[in-house]
C-alpha cells in the first residue's frame, strides 16, 4: 500500500510533514471534542505526544525508503528474465510438489496398510489371549485332576500296601492255632479259654464244659475235613454247646457231648458213650496220619476209652461214671494234648 502510494503520488518530505501536522490537529480536535470540558492539552502532554509521533514518523519514513529501494531495484531489472526464472522455479517446485505428493500418497497407503496390519495383529492378539486363558483354565483343570489322581493313586497304594501287609500276616498265621488255642490252666486242659473237666475244689460250670466240648468237636471235625478223612462208625456234629456224635450204624442214636449235672446225670450213660466215641474218632485220625507219616506219634496212647501215660504207665478212663473227677479231668487234659499235636501236624503239612 505504501509502495503504491509512493510510486503514483511521489510524496515528498514536505508533504509528509504537513500531513503529519494535519493528523495531529485532527487528533487534538478529536480529544477536545470527547472531553466534558473543552480545553487544549497541557504542554507536557503535548510534548510527549509529539515525541511519540516523531518516532512513528521516523519509522514510517524508514519503511518507505526501504520500499522505494525495492521498487527501484525491481524496475531496474528486466521483467522477462525474472518471469522466466520464476516460471522455472515454479515448474521445479511443482515437480517437487508432485513427487512429494506421490511420496505422501505412498506413505498414506503404507500407513493405511500398517493400520490394517495393526488391527489384524490386535485381533490375533485378542484371539491368542482368549486361547491362552482357555488353555490356562484347561491346564488348571488338568492339574487339579492330576493332583486328585495322584492322591487317589497314593491312597490305593497305601491300601494295597496295608492289604499286602495284612495278607502276609494272615499267610503266616496258623488258622487252627488262632481259632483253637489249646493250653492248660493248672490241672485243667483248656481250649479257647474254656476249661474241660471238674475238680472237687473247683466245680467248673457245665456250661463252660459243654462249650469246651463244642470247640473240641469242631476242631477234630475241621482237621478231618482238611485231610479228607471220613470216620468209621461215627459222624461228628459240631453244634456249639450242644454238639453231639451220630452213630452210623444206628442213625437214630445220638450221643450228646453236653450235660447239665444233677441226680439223673449219674445214671445217664450216653455222655460217657459220646466221650468214648470221640476218643475212637481221635484214634482214627492218628492212624490216618501214620499212614502218610510213619514218624508221627502222639504223646499219649489211646485204647477203648482209656488214655495211658507212658511215663508212669498209668491209664485214665475218659468216662465220668464210676470215676473220680481228678482222673476224668486228667484224661481230658491228655486228650487235648493229643489233639494239639494233631493240629500242629496238619498245620505244618498244609501251611503252603
Amino acid at each position: 500500500m505504501l509502495v503504491e502510494n509512493t510510486g503514483t503520488l511521489n510524496i515528498t518530505n514536505t508533504d509528509s510533514l504537513s500531513h503529519h501536522v494535519r493528523i495531529l490537529a485532527q487528533l487534538f480536535d478529536f480529544i477536545s471534542d470527547q472531553s466534558d470540558v473543552d480545553h487544549p492539552l497541557c504542554e507536557e502532554c503535548t510534548d510527549l505526544l509529539l515525541d511519540q509521533m516523531d518516532q512513528q514518523l521516523k519509522m514510517t519514513e524508514d519503511e518507505c525508503k526501504e520500499y522505494r529501494d525495492v521498487l527501484e531495484q525491481l524496475m531496474a531489472d528486466p521483467t522477462e528474465t525474472d518471469t522466466s526464472t520464476l516460471e522455472n522455479e515454479l515448474s521445479h517446485l511443482e515437480l517437487q510438489e508432485q513427487m512429494l505428493l506421490e511420496q505422501l500418497q505412498m506413505i498414506e497407503n503404507e500407513r493405511a496398510s500398517i493400520v490394517d496390519e495393526i488391527e489384524t495383529v490386535k485381533e490375533q492378539e485378542k484371539q491368542l489371549q482368549e486361547e491362552e486363558e482357555k488353555y490356562f483354565r484347561e491346564y488348571t483343570e488338568y492339574k487339579r485332576q492330576l493332583l486328585d489322581y495322584e492322591d487317589e493313586h497314593n491312597s490305593v497304594c497305601n491300601q494295597l500296601k496295608y492289604a499286602q501287609t495284612q495278607l502276609d500276616k494272615l499267610m503266616k498265621t496258623n488258622v487252627f492255632n488262632a481259632t483253637f488255642h489249646i493250653w492248660h490252666s493248672g490241672h485243667f486242659g483248656t481250649i479257647s479259654n474254656f476249661r474241660l473237666g471238674r475238680l472237687p475244689n473247683v466245680p467248673t460250670e457245665w456250661m463252660e464244659i459243654n462249650a469246651a466240648w463244642g470247640q473240641t468237636v469242631l476242631l477234630l471235625h475241621s482237621l478231618a475235613r482238611k485231610m479228607n478223612l471220613t470216620f468209621q462208625r461215627y459222624r461228628l456234629v459240631p453244634y456249639g454247646n450242644y454238639s453231639y456224635i451220630e452213630c452210623l450204624e444206628d442213625k437214630s442214636k445220638e450221643l450228646p457231648l453236653y450235660a447239665s449235672g444233677g441226680f439223673k446225670f449219674f445214671w445217664n450213660t450216653k455222655f460217657d458213650s459220646a466221650m468214648v466215641a470221640f476218643l475212637d474218632c481221635l484214634q482214627q485220625f492218628k492212624e490216618e496220619v501214620e499212614k502218610g507219616d510213619t514218624g508221627f506219634c502222639l504223646p499219649y496212647r489211646m485204647d477203648k476209652g482209656r488214655i495211658e501215660d507212658s511215663s508212669t504207665r498209668s491209664a485214665y478212663s475218659i468216662k465220668i461214671q464210676l470215676n473220680s473227677e481228678e482222673q476224668w479231668t486228667k484224661a481230658l487234659k491228655f486228650m487235648l494234648t493229643n489233639l494239639k499235636w494233631g493240629l500242629v501236624w496238619v498245620s505244618s503239612q498244609f501251611a503252603s
